[in-house]
């Protein structure tokens, strides 16, 4: 199928214009915050800095890595059956998250004086996207869409999981198994139960985070934004975690400079598992699950178009063994890219809903 390309595709904002506008929102938001806080930006234990500092230095590393990725033929395997439109970006190095992660984990722990929360939260991080490194390599090795098999990436992703949860058990955070509801200012007593719903939040929002992770820009730029709403939200009690938030925060607007439309780099599995995992683990931490719900809205339609897709094909499979779709490809961003929307409409509406989302769930918490 041929995507229909709307007609005023690419005339109202380009990739570098969007992308500019998000740093320059979030930049001033995190000022906002941190007067709010009674925080002054310069220092260490601020939104801001954190924020800045690890977008420079991403944006800056990523000229010297970027190109190592195209000499060692880390190019992108595009699928034959998805955009039409798409197929023009095979070939752009992908695992791009193994440069702006760690280069955002490392501010956090300077910054945060290697709190010992934040190097948890830093460890289920790269875990993830470790896992999610060793999928782009499977791909790349095979060069076909299959990495790693689904039963070992899951399995990875649960282990991990489970030495984060007993890392969790094993401290004073043991308060987390109430869940807190912020509008009603009522708290739900989970005890045991809250184990294996922490393990299924790790390995969901990981998950979700990759989904949305298909057109140029979408991924780095709405996580960008859940995660310094987020890092707002939990500043008060856990400055480490803020710093933490607002140094991934910064990176993915570094490497928007490079991800932006058209671009240059992908993350690949490498950085949006890791980046799923940061947010879960934050919100696992600090007992903002519902917070995690709101922010993550986005992410959630993704998975569900996905699974939409798959349980409506399965539902309406005939003697030929063939289905119907309930839309033209899932996830829903590749829907509406068929439908006439350009990739640039597509991520800037995401973008506006990121942020409404982040204004609902500032408003319900305090901060």
């Amino acid at each position: 199928m041929d995507a229909k390309l709307s007609p005023n595709q690419g005339s109202t904002v380009s990739g570098i214009g969007l992308a500019s506008g998000l740093v320059l929102v979030l930049s001033v938001a995190a000022l906002i915050f941190d007067w709010l806080g009674n925080r002054t930006p310069w220092q260490g234990m601020s939104l801001t800095l954190p924020l800045l500092v690890s977008a420079v230095s991403s944006a800056a590393i990523g000229f010297v890595v970027i190109p190592l990725l195209q000499a060692l033929k880390t190019g992108q395997i595009i699928r034959e059956d998805g955009p039409q439109a798409h197929l023009k970006k095979a070939g752009t190095p992908t695992m791009g998250g193994i440069f702006f992660v760690p280069v955002a984990v490392a501010i956090a722990c300077v910054f945060s004086n290697f709190a010992p929360e934040v190097l948890a939260v830093c460890a289920l991080t790269l875990s993830y996207g470790f896992v999610g490194w060793l999928d782009d390599w499977q791909i790349l090795r095979r060069k076909s869409n299959k990495g790693i098999s689904p039963k070992m990436k899951l399995a990875l992703q649960i282990v991990f999981a489970a030495a984060f949860c007993l890392w969790l058990m094993s401290t004073e955070h043991s308060h987390i198994t109430n869940i807190a509801l912020p509008w009603v200012s009522l708290t739900i007593p989970l005890g045991f139960l809250f184990w294996p719903l922490a393990g299924f939040v790790l390995v969901a929002e990981s998950n979700a985070t990759n989904l949305t992770d298909g057109i140029d820009g979408l991924a780095a730029g709405t996580v960008a934004i859940a995660l310094l709403a987020l890092g707002a939200i939990v500043a008060p009690a856990y400055p480490g975690l803020m710093v933490f938030c607002a140094a991934l925060s910064g990176g993915c607007l570094g490497f928007l400079a490079h991800n932006r439309n058209p671009a240059r780099v992908f993350m690949g599995d490498t950085g949006s598992l890791a980046l799923g995992g940061a947010l879960a683990a934050v919100a696992l931490l600090t007992n903002s699950l519902v917070a995690l719900f709101i922010l993550s809205g986005i992410f959630f339609v993704e998975t569900l178009s996905v699974i939409a897709q798959v349980g409506y094909y399965k539902a309406t499979k005939g003697p030929d063994g063939k289905g119907k779709r309930l839309f033209k490809m899932a996830p829903l961003h590749h829907h509406l890219e068929l439908t006439g929307w350009s990739e640039l409409q597509v991520v800037a509406v995401f973008y506006i809903i990121a942020a409404i989302l982040a204004v609902i769930c500032l408003a319900i918490s305090p901060f």
